[in-house]
């Protein structure tokens, strides 16, 4: 409980309006969002052709008949390695870029970071720039406060809707259900899926911004680990800009405390203050203050990337370390070793996967049958996964220097036939004579050998052959 005393351990939220900004950094971001907002709302309705029995969306989790399709490769269940690779490896890829170069996911890709600059883009086209949006703050609620407020938010609410329409897509046909959705008719999964993704795309991007990096997201107090002196990240060159004179006199520094990388800031933190958790690296703060450099006639790079290991050299007039120096060191070197491996093991795994697969079960119980002459009965059930997209007949048979026979239940036929991306289950008998050495051995080795009648694929599983112990 707190005290008059003690300080409040949440900080009520400060208003913040970031100024409109250009320069390079500010450009990149905007290619960022562009190419990942175009990438994940057009990305489910991309058509590839698999076959008349298989789906035709690029990208799609099919939860129902439990596969996830990306273009060309197909994942099944028991492949679910692939997707956990995949994790860990952007994961190390996150452990590298941040050791390098500080928290750039989070300034330029971070889906927080994406919908809130696009909402505040939304906010700086209805609302105005900076100076506007704060008047307004302060202005009383009359007609054109409401039409503005009220334009803003359904401009969001649009772009939130959207968002989560978009996310569901991912998980079934998007033009059968986007037909659904219009209609009425759609799975209340989807559209409680859009509500909850809606609500929280519009409060996040548009009303609790900086709040979800500061007190929800865990990577800001993760991401200390994954720096030192040698990471490249936005700094403030305090023994340049020191000391700050809004006047252009003798001994003072270069910057001239124009506040223009606060005012930009989408954290609403001053730069100058050294490095502070509450920093997303967006880097429009060197955007701002290079353009004021130009300005008043000095240098850029008073806010910039760099390593803190540079300091005492740049202090003494001494230019910094190479930036190749700064990437490649031992934490950097053993991050992208890992996910190097990683990821020409899943390349490779995925390459030498065959289309066919064999699974073999003996029925334990009973572990044999004796029949009426004499011979020895062991029943096993077959699983066959046919990966092709189209149906597949294949041919079950024991290695060839075997004298036991081999039947398919309910069928005199040796062929087993598959449909297109499917698992199916046979059982199969199989029979020692009463003069084979088998039907007298407790244990014989067994080889089952599956043949794909069309392409003459082979796979095969070794098993037991249970006999009469003498």
């Amino acid at each position: 409980m707190n005290t008059p005393d003690t300080p409040p351990l949440f900080a009520a939220q400060e208003p913040i309006f970031p100024r409109r900004v250009t320069g390079a950094f500010r450009r990149f971001k905007w290619w960022i969002m562009a190419v990942t907002l175009g990438i994940y709302y057009l990305t489910p309705w991309i058509r590839w052709d698999r076959g008349p029995s298989l789906p035709d969306q690029a990208v799609l989790v099919d939860m129902a008949n439990r596969r996830f399709y990306f273009f060309w490769i197909e994942i099944w269940p028991h492949e679910f390695y692939f997707v956990a690779g995949l994790l860990i490896m952007a994961g190390l890829g996150l452990f590298l870029f941040t050791s390098a170069l500080g928290r750039v996911w989070c300034g330029y890709a971070c889906p927080q970071t994406v919908w809130t600059d696009l909402f505040i883009l939304v906010e700086r086209w209805i609302e105005g720039d900076r100076n506007a949006r704060v008047r307004l703050w302060k202005t009383k609620w009359d007609f054109r406060k409401w039409r503005l407020r009220l334009t803003k938010w359904l401009v969001w609410l649009l772009i939130a809707v959207s968002t989560g329409g978009a996310w569901v897509f991912y998980f079934t046909d998007a033009p059968r259900l986007a037909v659904e959705l219009v209609t009425f008719t759609a799975h209340p999964v989807a559209y409680s899926t859009i509500a909850i993704l809606t609500a929280t795309t519009f409060l996040f991007g548009g009303f609790m911004r900086e709040q979800v990096c500061i007190y929800m997201c865990p990577w800001p107090r993760i991401q200390g680990a994954m720096m030192d002196d040698d990471t490249l990240t936005v700094a403030y060159r305090d023994w340049r800009g020191e000391p700050r004179a809004k006047k252009r006199v003798e001994d003072t520094g270069d910057c001239i405390d124009c506040m223009a990388c606060v005012n930009v800031c989408p954290m609403g933190i001053d730069i100058r203050d050294g490095q502070q958790m509450e920093c997303i690296t967006c880097a429009l703060c060197i955007d701002a203050c290079d353009d004021v450099m130009d300005k008043i006639g000095k240098p850029r790079g008073l806010i910039d990337y760099l390593a803190l290991a540079d300091e005492p050299a740049e202090r003494a007039g001494d230019p910094p370390r190479p930036i190749w120096k700064h990437a490649l060191r031992p934490r950097t070197v053993l991050y992208t070793a890992l996910w190097s491996m990683i990821g020409f093991g899943l390349v490779f795994a995925l390459f030498i996967r065959a289309d066919i697969d064999l699974t073999v079960e003996p029925v334990r119980n009973p572990q044999f049958i004796t029949m009426s002459d004499g011979s020895v009965r062991n029943t096993y059930n077959i699983r066959l996964r046919n990966k092709h997209g189209e149906a597949r007949d294949f041919r079950i048979s024991l290695t060839s220097e075997s004298i036991l026979r081999i039947r398919q239940e309910g069928s005199a036929s040796n062929i087993l036939t598959v449909p297109p991306d499917s698992t199916t289950q046979h059982r199969v008998y199989v029979i020692a004579r009463p003069q084979d050495e088998a039907a007298h051995t407790e244990r014989t080795g067994l080889r089952f050998w599956i043949e794909d009648t069309k392409n003459g694929e082979r796979a095969h599983r070794d098993s037991l052959f249970n006999g009469k112990a003498n």
